[in-house]
């Protein structure tokens, strides 16, 4: 981990910036926020008008005057003055005034796998911001195996791939840290934008934003396999006349489409398999992957995943809070750590053996072994 048990027990507040939702745990209090990561600004005065799921519902409604913003993408704070604001607005101002009347404020916060220095500072300055005195940094994959469940401090293989709007990670964890990990560019709005991309190319149809995520639904309850239903109905605009407009569209034609931007998250989970010590790769044949976030519920993906890597394939029981679950269970203490002490056993030894007599700790031992070698 990227900080001790022992400091994140001393923090009050988890906050999970992601690029779909914020989520925001309190010590005690439990999952207080759990709102999508959009706010809208009045351009003419600078004043926020929403934030959360109205602001989401604003987005490709609003006049010219009003801007629909997100702050957040790919898990980095883009806009550090806005998520301060975003976040102010979705705590409350109960919730705010309880929180200062901490004398020393501490939070936690998740960052992706690998992020940069820049990244790093601009979570540590939002949260600062909110008058947080110390920010404590945790990497996601390991925030969420602690969230879903998986015994990340032990010494065996946890494979665990964390589905982001933005970014797909895939890590093995052992011992409480990361043995191998990839950070692949491919997330649920990859997924959105292939399916508008076949849906222009091929029909001349033009999405409405909010609609996409539905489209993935209507597909069938089998998602990416063939089990569903042949044709689905879709409502939009015509790319020429600008009416609007329905066409059928051919489900097998969109899971088609749908396949290559997941192509890349297999090439990263290979890339990890193959990077991974064969030890821990013979205890993921067993255990196989735990997937987690938002995007882990796209239908059809797990048996995807099964059917390309030929291991066992889980998906969380709430995979898109298993993240800052993870962290309000270090908070409150619920992780313990494995306690490795290699030097305890010996020294328990040597004291038998001054108790039985051997006043030297055993020494006596390799000194008669040495004789018999002599004679």
């Amino acid at each position: 981990m990227t900080v001790s048990l022992e400091q994140l027990r001393r923090c009050h507040v988890a906050v999970d910036l992601g690029a779909a939702r914020t989520r925001v745990f309190v010590k005690g209090a439990g999952l207080v926020v759990d709102e999508p990561s959009v706010a809208a600004v009045n351009t003419r005065t600078g004043a926020l008008i929403a934030v959360g799921a109205l602001a989401e519902k604003m987005t490709g409604r609003t006049p010219d005057y009003i801007r629909v913003v997100r702050p957040v993408s790919g898990g980095t704070v883009v806009d550090i003055e806005m998520a301060q604001r975003m976040l102010r607005h979705l705590l409350g101002e109960k919730l705010r005034r309880q929180l200062r009347r901490k004398p020393r404020l501490r939070a936690a916060a998740c960052t992706p796998h690998d992020s940069d220095p820049l990244a790093q500072r601009a979570a540590v300055e939002t949260l600062v911001g909110l008058g947080a005195r110390r920010v404590e940094l945790v990497d996601t994959l390991i925030a969420a195996a602690v969230g879903c469940g998986l015994p990340v401090e032990q010494p065996t293989a946890t494979m665990i791939m964390v589905c982001g709007a933005a970014t797909t990670q895939v890590a093995v964890l052992s011992l409480g840290a990361i043995v191998t990990a990839e950070r692949i560019p491919v997330g649920g709005d990859a997924i959105d934008h292939a399916i508008i991309q076949h849906l222009r190319h091929h029909h001349e149809l033009m999405l409405p934003s909010q609609s996409v995520r539905p489209l993935q639904l209507a597909l069938s309850g089998n998602g990416l396999t063939p089990h569903g239903p042949a044709s689905t109905e879709i409502h939009g605009r015509d790319v020429a006349t600008g009416l609007a407009r329905s066409v059928t569209v051919d489900t097998a034609a969109v899971r088609e489409a749908i396949h290559t931007p997941l192509t890349a998250v297999l090439d990263g989970i290979g890339k990890v398999l193959r990077d991974c010590p064969p030890d821990l790769v013979a205890d993921l044949a067993d255990r196989g992957i735990m997937m987690v976030g938002g995007s882990a519920l796209l239908p059809g993906l797990d048996q995807m995943l099964r059917d390309a890597t030929g291991m066992p394939v889980h998906i969380a029981e709430r995979p898109d809070v298993c993240a800052v679950l993870g962290l309000g269970a270090m908070l409150e203490g619920k992780v313990q750590p494995m306690i490795l002490d290699p030097l305890g056993d010996h020294r328990g030894l040597a004291d038998d053996r001054d108790r039985d007599g051997d006043k030297d700790g055993g020494r006596g031992l390799d000194r008669a072994y040495a004789d018999d070698l002599t004679e």
